[in-house]
């Protein structure tokens, strides 16, 4: 299945805090300097912070890092440990004295999950999470998913099982690839892979190649969905795309997302992407039909890679037991 950490230079991180009233965490991704990214929110609750310095047509045309934060929107506190980390590596948008690491940040709503509705993430969690992100080269996989980081308080389907992080990745075929009728073969190159790191923290349920379970509420009736949901993903890829690729690439990974988890994007779902390239590996652009084609490809791999981090998140949760409540993990059926 991979990880987001098949897209080299990427690192992933966690800080988290479980018992003493306290359920919650942080999960920072890093990315090389001169990443470019982009983000495309689709839910009607989201809780975000810098994402307009993403647009394509702002000054800063670089990305650092991307924290994934509990806490709802007290939780974007957290971001700025993210930011004090980079700045003391010295990574960052440069201006006159130093550098200004730029971090958007988005968070779900896991308040008062471990029974306590003050404790949630703040700068120092975010640094921690931060600096172990730092760390994460050649790190265990399995230790990076599960109940960490934001996913440590994620719930889903309507509240009713444990959610968490999950990752994935798609590695791209290298070789030629037939363009329009009459035109000349594109030839794609090595190494091109996207990966994907997935917060589900959902109203609606998964959906393991067909219907979601028979009867579940979550679809239909039941108990009415409270406000306190969000996934959040962000894809990588190591094909060097342009900020406004990176827009439109985020907006492609948000079919992953629909095709994962049912329903989605509702108003009651903060669902966010980012996108972020390490601008590793160049790609033939001319004619245009050849850029046409490599990014048709690249935003293909990123939906999938979103529908399989999410889907690897929910099998990853294990249960939890708080003085606020009990939750199992999802009956998924068997890979």
């Amino acid at each position: 299945m991979g990880s987001l950490l098949d897209v080299p230079g990427m690192r992933v991180g966690h800080a988290q805090r479980v018992g003493g009233g306290w359920l919650t965490g942080v999960t920072a991704v890093l990315a090389p300097p001169g990443s470019a990214g982009g983000v495309d929110v689709r839910g009607g609750g989201p809780g975000t912070s810098e994402t307009d310095a993403l647009d394509p047509s702002t000054l800063a045309q670089n990305v650092d890092g991307v924290a994934l934060c509990g806490g709802s929107a007290y939780g974007l506190a957290a971001a700025a440990g993210v930011q004090q980390f980079l700045e003391s590596e010295g990574q960052g948008f440069p201006v006159v004295g130093g550098v200004v690491p730029i971090v958007p940040a988005a968070v779900i709503f896991d308040l008062g999950r471990g029974g306590d509705f003050s404790k949630r993430p703040d700068t120092a969690m975010g640094f921690a999470a931060a600096a172990a992100a730092a760390g994460s080269d050649g790190a265990d996989d399995a230790a990076l998913r599960g109940c960490v980081g934001a996913g440590t308080g994620a719930v889903f389907a309507r509240g009713r099982y444990k959610g968490g992080v999950g990752m994935a990745s798609v590695a791209l075929p290298a070789g030629p690839v037939q363009g329009p009728p009459g035109a000349p073969e594109v030839v794609l190159p090595e190494g091109l892979v996207v990966g994907a790191l997935a917060v589900v923290n959902a109203a609606g349920a998964p959906v393991f190649g067909g219907p979601a379970v028979a009867g579940d509420p979550t679809l239909v009736g039941g108990a009415a969905p409270s406000s306190a949901n969000t996934t959040l993903a962000v894809v990588a890829t190591s094909a060097a795309l342009t900020p406004a690729e990176c827009k439109r690439t985020a907006t492609a990974a948000h079919a992953g997302l629909a095709r994962a988890l049912n329903p989605s994007h509702t108003l009651v779902d903060g669902d966010t992407i980012f996108a972020l390239s390490t601008r590793a590996i160049e790609f033939e652009r001319e004619p245009d039909f050849a850029r046409q084609l490599a990014l048709f490809f690249v935003q293909t791999a990123a939906a999938e890679a979103v529908r399989l981090a999410i889907l690897d998140g929910v099998r990853s949760a294990t249960a939890v037991t708080t003085p606020a409540g009990t939750w199992e993990p999802y009956p998924a059926p068997a890979e």
